[in-house]
């Protein structure tokens, strides 16, 4: 375990407001700070930093916590290796200590980058086999020298065991093997190779380390591709490959492609932002992260009906991006790669700067499911079009697309702007509705929850005060010494606030600082969210003794003390204290 007091100075160093800005842009706005969350797709900021509490909240998703919470979920991170992030961020040598976990996504990342200058190796030896596998790149494929270096292309043999001996050879044992997904086992207990006779294109996160890889056969026999599997270091749905490459563009216009061979075709032609999901389809995940880099987006797919449904699905993820997003249309060929080697460059920027824009796609397959030489077709394309045009476009936009539906279906002018208007007021209505059944489940009561048993006003006003108390707690470790010569944990109602108080009291007993991140090393990441959700609703909270009393008051008579809890000594606080973060370890 890593001492606590190590944890405390790692916090005080990392100033969460400093290291969030690394992340997320933010504003001032008085004691506060505000930015577009990072960990779910929204327009308007609902993601509020708080200095003077050390803490973070996030109105729209909830996620909350302190610095090494936010480590933690925007690094996809264990607790100990956040705290080690942090600690080499501001030059602290680490404890004589180390984590099993730690030391295995080490070994991990080693036997990746191990077995990526295999692959590039094999490519290049003096063999038949190596020969073919080079004709496929350079010929078959089209790709340079450099760009087969720029990306660590390879070529993995025809062999169940040859990469298992080398890897074997560098000091990695079976345990390590298996754990990068590079070794698999079979049904006899013998260890084999995953990758066999195939091209090999590494994944590479923003940091350069080798975290998976891709292998595609060389013909068209199945399964045609095969990629890593997740592993303690390559999460499927937080990757974008080449990302590592096009964050260093300085175009914000990036282009997002079905799969690695497009995006490789297009960085050797010269367009540095194009990306792709890896062997997987796009993520909400994804989209946030690629719009941390873009201000907009061209979905560049497949021009067959599969390549289109992908397209449409994306466009969907995109909705509540800030990000611009536009449809390429690829005509003549079935993909970006074809298109680029049958007609250079030059002619697909030209089909970059013509791209469609989402409405303008949508209103495409809509215009394609009608047959508007009929009266039907015509009333059922215009009707779902006005749906459409009703949604989240500007004004302005409306009314251009209106024209056009006009001119389409020979409808007047007029008739269409009237149907669109009556379109738009009940898209406002119902929008109004859901937002008051939102709002109708949100406030502080939205979050408490009480025992069936003890439901009701007088219940929910009794776990108002306890986390009104905690929040205080939290914010002034005065009151802590108040609360704790009145009352004991096990007369709180909630389980979860008997737990948060008694961890407080056991840390104020030791003489240690009460804080998220103290709280942090024996609460799971749900109980500090809520606790960070506390701090954040009663930012502006000051609470005078008589309303401490009050709300002391109300619990004391309430309910009757705990027989377990309601008796504990200080040092058996201690103990529970001790206990938790053995179980958190």
């Amino acid at each position: 375990m890593i001492p606590q007091d190590y944890i405390q100075e790692v916090v005080r160093r990392n100033d969460i407001e400093d290291v969030v800005q690394s992340y997320v842009q933010l504003r001032r706005r008085g004691r506060t700070c505000t930015g577009l969350c990072p960990f779910h797709t929204e327009k308007t900021p609902s993601f509020v930093v708080y200095p003077e509490t050390q803490s973070f909240y996030c109105f729209g998703c909830g996620a909350g916590g302190d610095v090494i919470t936010f480590i933690k979920k925007i690094s996809n991170l264990e607790y100990v290796e956040a705290v080690k992030l942090l600690a080499s961020r501001v030059g602290m040598p680490m404890p004589n200590e180390e984590d099993k976990a730690g030391e295995m996504r080490r070994k991990v990342l080693a036997i990746n980058r191990d077995a990526a200058r295999y692959f590039y190796d094999q490519l290049n030896k003096p063999t038949p086999e190596a020969a073919l596998a080079r004709e496929y790149w350079r010929k078959r494929r089209g790709l340079s020298d450099n760009t087969i270096r720029r990306f660590g292309l390879g070529y993995a043999p025809d062999s169940y065991s040859d990469l298992l001996h080398y890897l074997k050879g560098r000091g990695y044992n079976e345990e390590e093997l298996l754990e990068s997904g590079l070794v698999r086992r079979s049904e006899k207990g013998n260890l084999y190779n995953l990758f066999r006779h195939r091209m090999i294109t590494p994944i590479i996160d923003l940091r350069g380390n080798v975290i998976a890889f891709g292998g595609r056969v060389l013909d068209d026999s199945k399964p045609k591709y095969i990629n890593s599997p997740e592993t303690v270091v390559y999460k499927k749905s937080r990757t974008l490959f080449a990302l590592n490459i096009a964050k260093r563009s300085t175009s914000r216009r990036y282009i997002l492609c079905e799969g690695y061979m497009d995006v490789i075709s297009m960085h050797q032609a010269g367009f540095d932002t194009a990306v792709c999901a890896c062997g997987t389809a796009l993520t909400p995940e994804q989209v946030k992260l690629i719009g941390e880099y873009a201000d907009e987006v061209i979905l560049s797919y497949d021009s067959d009906e599969a390549g289109q449904k992908a397209a449409a699905r994306s466009l969907e993820l995109f909705a509540p991006s800030p990000a611009r997003v536009s449809v390429l249309n690829i005509p003549g060929a079935k993909d970006p790669d074809e298109f680029i080697k049958k007609f250079g460059r030059d002619r697909f920027e030209m089909l970059l700067n013509g791209t469609a824009n989402a409405t303008e796609f949508k209103l495409a397959k809509i215009r394609a499911k009608y047959d508007i030489a009929t009266d039907k077709g015509r009333l059922d394309y215009i009707k779902e079009a006005l749906a459409l045009l009703a949604g989240h476009i500007s004004p302005t936009e409306r009314e251009v697309y209106a024209g056009r539906l006009a001119e389409e279906t020979g409808i007047s002018r007029g008739a269409i702007q009237t149907q669109l208007q009556g379109a738009v007021r009940r898209a406002e209505q119902t929008a109004r509705r859901r937002r008051q059944q939102q709002l109708a489940g949100e406030g502080v009561a939205a979050s408490i929850k009480v025992p069936y048993d003890l439901g009701g006003s007088k219940a929910l006003g009794l776990a108002n005060a306890e986390q009104q108390l905690v929040a205080a707690m939290l914010k002034d470790p005065a009151v802590i010494r108040k609360v704790r010569a009145k009352i004991t944990p096990g007369e709180f109602l909630l389980p979860e606030m008997q737990q948060v108080c008694s961890a407080i009291f056991a840390l104020d007993s030791q003489g240690a600082a009460v804080s998220l991140s103290a709280l942090g090393a024996v609460l799971s990441e749900q109980d500090l969210a809520q606790l960070a959700q506390l701090l954040a609703r009663n930012a502006d909270l000051n609470l005078t003794d008589q309303d401490i009393e009050m709300f002391l008051t109300r619990i004391r008579k309430s309910l009757p003390k705990s027989s377990k809890a309601g008796s504990m000594s200080a040092d058996e606080l201690q103990n529970y204290l001790q206990s938790l973060q053995k179980e958190k370890s």
